[in-house]
């Protein structure tokens, strides 16, 4: 009976769409275009309601894109988006029960966010990068030792002075000298001086045809070393791409599912492909961020006590691995064809600032964010940044609330205050060393500073659901004002998945920013930048800088124009001489938490002079 109907309706063609078509389906089933020739069944008979789920799975599972991503999908999109015509579906044998489509997406984001997404997601697109063969040769990439860099003489000659922009140009070849004709390589570039203590970041321009041009702001007297470092081939990030694309999951993470004596582990992710029905839906009710978890065979869901990372898949094409090798092809210094520093000298009175326009006439930022003097980091913002001795930092925070959100980066910050300063002492919570949340006290100074991870995605070990807080939800808890300060840092843990996951949780961060400020205007909101890292194998599949620095730009666009102050931590670990580490060094920790007390207290510290600028108190 059921064959004929669907055969009668297959033959209509219809074309309008699922919705119609169940419309129509329906009618014939009341004799609407075909007589009172068939009588409906009673919803007590099983074969009948058997054979509903059956169809009703089959026709479900033909819709393109799937119906969990139409929940998504601007009006502008599902109207261009055909649905199926019944006469293209394959039924399968009746004895097989079809699998519906996932209830999740990796690439999905709040209807309201779509346009957003999709001008994010074109802000950060990257140059084409070669497609790779099956077969191909490593001889056929890029090799820092082939490349070279050449400092270009200043336009009009003559000597170098503050002020003034540094252009360098880089050319990049493969194993075999021949020069690369497309763009696409990952690439850091800085000066520095040893003996001065000093350093700054440079940008870089992609000119598409092997060459690029490292521009840099030249900020003090001296001597200056130019260093460019190739961090990827252009034939490695097409690997991360395809890999991010394909294997989004390749971070998996676990539950643990407990009853009385009764304990299962069930694989948690953002997503998982399986159907409704074998899945435990934890998404976030209020900020919508999606949780899933495979259904435990005897638990509940709600028995679910904790969450931490199960493993890493690493599924790498052969010789894929050898385009990710530490000092062949990874973090490599590439060599000076020439001279490879130069001599700055006092800026002249009457100098005017340049601007460096690349290839497509568009211009390139010449003022970085800062850079380093005598190990100092100099902001070249509105904002002085002042260096805090012990007792300055308990004056800074004396009467206030700090609360710093994140991962592990800015747990170091945590830490660091509560070494710094004798007087903040850290409750006891009970809390795992790695996860926290923590909180620190001065009672005499009436201070209080806490810490709370992100919630998942997040490679910690062992976090109790109890204590699983997305960022978004804390800050809409949080009174604010004046004597508050809140620090945000998310972007490590998000490096394995498609971009849409990091923009989702940056947007709704966005949006309970924008709340707490339209109620306590007073309150400081500080945000810290990714920053580069030392670099294995593992490291870069999982989070590489290639990663970070999408990261970098898309935090930067999200939240410009918002009343918020950035560490930029990206140029703060590139400029100093210390290593690249995921967790930067002491040094360095000590610069990025001035430059957040400075924000916080513009009138405590001790100030050090600037030679690009006033070193006085704004």
């Amino acid at each position: 009976m059921w064959n004929q109907l669907w055969n009668l309706c297959n033959n209509h063609r219809f074309s309008k769409g699922l919705h119609s078509l169940q419309t129509e389906f329906y009618r014939e089933l009341r004799g609407g275009c075909c007589g009172p020739w068939l009588s409906l069944p009673q919803i007590s008979d099983k074969n009948f309601t058997a054979e509903c789920v059956r169809e009703h799975n089959e026709a479900h599972s033909a819709v393109s894109p799937s119906s969990s991503e139409m929940l998504y999908m601007s009006k502008k999109k599902f109207q261009a988006t055909e649905a199926p015509v019944l006469n293209t579906i394959t039924f399968k044998d009746r004895t097989e029960l079809p699998m519906p489509t996932s209830v999740c997406s990796f690439h999905s984001v709040l209807p309201e966010d779509v346009t957003e997404l999709e001008f994010l997601k074109e802000s950060i697109a990257w140059p084409e990068t070669p497609s790779l063969p099956s077969d191909f040769s490593l001889n056929d990439t890029s090799d820092p030792v082939h490349s070279t860099f050449t400092i270009i003489p200043k336009d009009g000659g003559g000597s170098w002075h503050v002020g003034d922009q540094l252009k360098v140009l880089i050319k990049i070849a493969d194993f075999h000298s021949r020069p690369k004709k497309s763009g696409g390589d990952v690439l850091l570039a800085r000066i520095h001086n040893p003996t001065l203590h000093a350093g700054v970041a440079g940008q870089v321009v992609d000119h598409l045809n092997g060459s690029y041009t490292a521009v840099f702001s030249l900020l003090w007297e001296g001597s200056a070393q130019v260093e460019v470092t190739l961090v990827h081939p252009s034939e490695a990030v097409t690997v991360l791409q395809q890999i991010t694309q394909e294997q989004p999951a390749r971070i998996s993470f676990k539950s643990i599912f407990r009853s009385g004596s009764v304990t299962e582990t069930a694989t948690c992710n953002v997503c998982l492909k399986s159907p409704p029905e074998q899945l435990c839906n934890f998404t976030d009710i209020r900020t919508g961020e999606p949780w899933f978890c495979y259904k435990p065979k005897k638990l509940k869901c709600e028995d679910r006590l904790d969450h931490s990372f199960e493993g890493f898949s690493q599924n790498l094409k052969p010789m894929e691995d050898k385009l990710f090798q530490r000092g062949v092809n990874m973090k490599v210094f590439l060599r000076a064809s020439g001279p490879s520093n130069i001599t700055i000298f006092p800026k002249p009175k009457d100098l005017k600032e340049t601007t460096f326009r690349n290839t497509s006439g568009e211009s390139v930022r010449t003022q970085p964010s800062g850079y380093y003097y005598q190990g100092t980091w100099q902001a070249l913002e509105s904002t002085t940044v002042h260096q805090f001795t012990n007792s300055s930092i308990s004056q800074c925070l004396k009467g206030k609330v700090l609360h710093l959100y994140g991962d592990s980066t800015i747990r170091q910050w945590f830490e660091y205050l509560l070494t710094s300063t004798e007087d903040l002492k850290k409750f006891d919570l009970k809390t795992a060393k790695q996860t926290g949340p923590f909180i620190a006290l001065d009672y005499t100074k009436n201070t209080m500073v806490t810490f709370n991870c992100h919630a998942p995605p997040i490679r910690f070990g062992n976090l109790p659901v109890s204590l699983q807080h997305y960022v978004a939800n804390e800050l809409d808890n949080v009174v604010g004002g004046t004597d508050t300060a809140i620090v945000i840092g998310v972007w490590s843990h998000f490096s394995t998945f498609p971009v849409e996951v990091y923009i989702r949780r940056l947007l709704s961060i966005r949006k309970a920013v924008l709340r707490l400020l339209n109620r306590a205007p007073g309150t400081a909101i500080i945000i810290r930048t990714p920053n580069p890292k030392a670099l294995t194998l593992y490291e870069t599949l999982t989070n590489s800088d290639w990663f970070s620095l999408q990261q970098n730009k898309l935090l930067r666009i999200i939240f410009k124009g918002v009343n918020v102050k950035i560490v930029d931590a990206w140029e703060m670990t590139l400029a100093h001489h210390l290593p690249h580490n995921l967790h930067p060094q002491p040094p360095i920790i000590m610069n990025m938490v001035n430059v957040v007390l400075s924000h916080i207290c513009r009138s405590e510290g001790k100030i050090y002079k600037s030679y690009y600028g006033s070193g006085t108190t704004r």
